[in-house]
């Protein structure tokens, strides 16, 4: 049920909310996003440091927050498809290894971004 008078910045004060609730509950339930942040926190840094154009750098650090927002994702279709019951069912299955695909494509779109960004600078 949507709260009443949830307009302006109470709304935007409530959703930050939810929102740092939502990142708790992944850093504590989710080894997943726990390693994915952790690589993130690593490569930061040597995004801004290595000599490159800005549009380079900006994909470097957004292919980043691509895999750290598709696993968030990944782990709340999970979480509901788990919430929906605990039989074994096909399209269950499918929900998961999908968006487990997902990740992985970002996982994938990650790599190869910075290999073709950061190649030239070591060759």
């Amino acid at each position: 049920m949507k709260p009443a008078n949830n307009h302006g910045i109470k709304r935007i004060v409530r959703a930050t909310g939810f929102s740092m609730k939502g990142l708790k509950a992944a850093w504590i339930h989710e080894a997943a996003f726990r390693q994915e942040l952790i690589l993130a926190i690593v490569m930061l840094p040597v995004a801004l440091w290595v000599n490159i154009s800005t549009i380079e750098r900006l994909m470097l650090i957004l292919t980043l927050f691509i895999v750290l927002i598709v696993e968030l994702l990944n782990s709340a279709i999970e979480a509901v498809v788990d919430r929906v019951g605990s039989e074994i069912h096909p399209l269950s299955g499918q929900a998961k290894d999908i968006a487990s695909a997902a990740v992985f494509m970002s996982l994938a779109l990650c790599g190869l971004t910075w290999l073709v960004v950061l190649t030239p600078l070591v060759l």
